[in-house]
C-alpha cells in the first residue's frame, strides 16, 4: 500500500465517488452508467458526534418549515439518521464528471456547486457533499454562481430565485456552512474559487438541459485535473441515468421502470447536520441588491405576490395541498374553475422544495383519497422523470426535429394548410386573439406567472393552428411559457409544449388540416368540460387592465 493509501485510509478516507458511475464505463455516459463499487470506511469514534448532541444541533439548524408539517418533517429526518454520515446513502445518485476520484490529503475542503436545487434539507446533493467533507473531516462550503442572463428568464424569475437563495444562505450561516455567492458564470468563477481556498472535491446537482450541463462541462475542463469532480442527481426520485439508459417513448414505457425502483429510492432524507469542521476563510457578505443591479434582464414582466420564494413558503403550500386541495385533485384537476392543483411547480422548478419530500407527504394519504393521490403521483413523478428522460436523451427537446418521424412527416405534410387565423407574437402575447378562453389563459399567465396545467394543452395546441408554421408555433410557444410562467425553461415546460406541438410521448390521431395526426383541442371541448365563461370572466381584460 502506497504511503498515499495509509494516509487517506487512517483519515477513514474514500474516494469521492465512492460506486458512483464514471466516464468510459462500458455504457456510454448517457446511459445507466455503473462503476467500480467501493466499500466505504466506517467512521471513527472520534469523527462522529454523539446521537444526542447531532438531536439538539439539528433542532436548531434545521427550521425551516411550514407549521406543523415544517415540524413532523424535521423530526421524520433526525428520526432516520442523526446525520447523514449514519445513513446508508445510495450513491446510484451519483455519477463521476472526472477522470479522477480521489481527494487529495492536502485539501482545505469539499465544496457543493448549488444549481437546480436550490435548497438545504432534503437534497440529496448537499447531503453527499457534507457527507464528503464529514467523513474527511473538513470544511464544507457551498456556492452558487449567478449569471447576469439565463434563457428568457426575467426579473420575475429571478427575484425568486434571488429571494430563495437567501433564505439558503441564511440557513447555511446557521449551520455552520459559508455560502458564497459567485457573480458570473461557473466556468469564469468556480474553478479560481476551488484553487483560491485549496478545495479537495466538487460536487453538483443535475439539470438535463443543454445550458447547464454545457456549464458542467466547461468546469470540468478548468478545474484542476487533482480535484474529483462528481454530479448528483438531486431532483428526480429514481435518478435520470438510473431509471432508463434511453429516451422512453411515453409514459407507459417510464412507469412501469420507475415504480419497480420507487421501493429503492422513496426513502426519507436525513438531515444535513451543523458542520463540526468549520472554515477558517468564511464566506464574503453578501450584497443582496448589488446581485439583484448586476442583471441583465427584462423588469417589466413583474414578480408575482400569490408564490412566496423559499423552502418554508413551499413547505406551507404542500401543507395547505395536502389539507385543502388533495381531496380534489382525482376528480377536479382539469376544472381551471376549482382549487384542487398542488400550485407548487414554481418551488419544485427552482428546488427550493424537493419532489421526493412532496410524494412522502402526500402518500400517506392514499388510503383516504387514493385517487388523488394516485394521481398526483402520476404527474409529480412518472410525468416530471418522463421529461428529464425526454430532456436528457433527445438534444432537439426544444426543436421539431425532436419529434417522432411519424408527427415529423404528419407536419410537414400540413405545413401549407389554410389557417383560419393568424397572429404575430405580439398579438398573442397581449392576448387579442379571437378567442376568449385563449386570451383569458394568456392572461393568466402573464399576470399571475402560472396558467392552469389543463389550459396549457388548449393554450399551446391553438398556438399551432393560428400560426404559419410548426416551427414557429414552437417557438412563439416556448418564448411565451418561458417568459411569463414561473416554472419556465423547465423540462416538463419543454416536453409540455412538445407534447402539445408535436405530439411528444402521444400518439397518432385522425388526421385533419393543420395539425395532421397531433392531437386536437378546441374551444367546444373546452366547454364540455368545464364553466368556460365563469374562467373567462375572472380573467376579462378589462378587469385586468389591459
Amino acid at each position: 500500500m502506497s504511503q498515499k493509501s495509509r494516509n487517506r485510509q487512517a483519515r477513514g478516507g474514500e474516494e469521492i465517488s465512492g460506486d458512483a458511475a464514471r466516464p468510459g464505463a462500458a455504457v456510454a455516459p448517457r446511459g445507466q452508467l455503473k462503476g467500480k463499487r467501493k466499500v466505504l470506511a466506517e467512521p471513527s469514534g472520534a469523527e462522529v458526534l454523539t446521537v444526542e448532541k447531532r438531536r439538539k444541533e439539528g433542532e436548531a439548524a434545521e427550521g425551516g418549515g411550514a407549521g406543523s408539517l415544517g415540524e413532523a418533517v424535521r423530526q421524520a429526518r433526525l428520526q432516520v439518521a442523526p446525520s447523514v454520515q449514519d445513513f446508508k446513502y445510495n450513491k446510484k445518485r451519483v455519477r463521476l464528471v472526472s477522470q479522477g476520484s480521489d481527494l487529495k490529503d492536502a485539501a482545505q475542503g469539499v465544496v457543493y456547486w448549488m444549481s437546480r436545487d436550490q435548497r438545504v434539507q432534503d437534497n440529496w446533493a448537499f447531503l453527499y457533499a457534507q457527507r464528503l467533507a464529514l467523513k474527511q473531516q473538513l470544511p464544507l462550503h457551498v456556492c452558487f454562481c449567478l449569471v447576469p442572463k439565463f434563457l428568457e428568464a426575467t426579473i420575475r424569475h429571478f427575484g425568486f430565485m434571488l429571494k430563495g437563495l437567501q433564505e439558503v444562505a441564511e440557513e447555511c450561516q446557521e449551520l455552520d456552512i459559508p455560502f458564497h455567492l459567485l457573480i458570473g458564470f461557473a466556468k469564469d468563477v468556480l474553478p479560481a474559487f476551488v484553487t483560491g481556498r485549496g478545495l479537495g472535491g466538487v460536487v453538483t446537482d443535475f439539470s438535463p438541459l443543454r445550458v447547464p450541463m454545457q456549464w458542467v462541462e466547461d468546469v470540468k475542463e478548468r478545474l484542476p485535473g487533482d480535484v474529483p469532480f462528481v454530479q448528483v442527481d438531486a431532483h428526480n426520485i429514481v435518478p435520470c441515468w438510473v431509471a432508463s439508459d434511453k429516451q422512453e417513448y411515453g409514459a407507459r414505457t417510464i412507469r412501469r421502470k420507475i415504480h419497480d425502483q420507487l421501493s429503492e429510492f422513496l426513502t426519507e432524507f436525513p438531515p444535513v447536520i451543523k458542520h463540526p469542521y468549520p472554515s477558517t476563510a468564511p464566506a464574503e457578505p453578501i450584497d443582496w441588491n448589488a446581485c439583484r443591479a448586476s442583471l441583465q434582464v427584462d423588469c417589466s414582466v413583474k414578480e408575482v405576490t400569490w408564490a412566496t420564494p423559499g423552502t418554508a413558503a413551499g413547505l406551507a403550500v404542500l401543507e395547505s395541498f395536502i389539507g385543502e386541495r388533495l381531496k380534489s385533485f382525482g376528480t377536479d384537476r382539469n376544472n381551471p374553475n376549482r382549487a384542487a392543483l398542488s400550485n407548487l411547480s414554481p418551488w419544485f422548478h427552482f428546488g427550493q422544495i424537493s419532489v421526493q419530500r412532496a410524494i412522502l407527504e402526500v402518500q400517506k394519504y392514499r388510503s383516504k383519497y387514493k385517487e388523488s393521490v394516485d394521481g398526483f403521483i402520476e404527474e409529480a413523478v412518472i410525468r416530471r422523470e418522463l421529461a428529464d428522460n425526454f430532456c436528457y436523451y433527445n438534444r432537439n427537446y426544444d426543436k421539431v426535429e425532436g419529434a417522432y418521424d411519424w408527427a415529423k412527416t404528419s407536419l410537414k405534410l400540413h405545413a401549407q394548410d389554410k389557417r383560419s387565423h393568424l397572429y404575430e407574437l405580439k398579438q398573442l402575447e397581449e392576448g387579442k386573439t379571437h378567442d376568449p378562453l385563449w386570451n383569458a389563459a394568456q392572461l393568466q399567465m402573464v399576470h399571475e406567472g402560472k396558467m392552469h396545467g389543463f389550459l396549457r394543452m388548449y393554450w399551446a395546441k391553438k398556438i399551432l393552428e393560428w400560426t404559419r408554421s410548426p416551427e414557429e408555433a414552437l417557438e412563439f410557444t416556448i418564448y411565451l411559457n418561458d417568459r411569463y410562467e414561473l416554472d419556465g425553461r423547465d423540462p416538463s415546460g419543454y416536453v409540455g409544449c412538445m407534447w402539445s406541438i408535436c405530439g411528444i410521448h402521444d400518439q397518432g390521431w385522425a388526421e385533419r388540416a393543420v395539425f395532421g395526426k397531433i392531437r386536437y383541442m378546441n374551444y367546444a371541448g373546452c366547454k364540455r368540460k368545464f364553466d368556460v365563461g365563469q374562467f373567462e370572466r375572472r380573467y376579462d381584460p378589462r378587469k385586468l387592465g389591459q
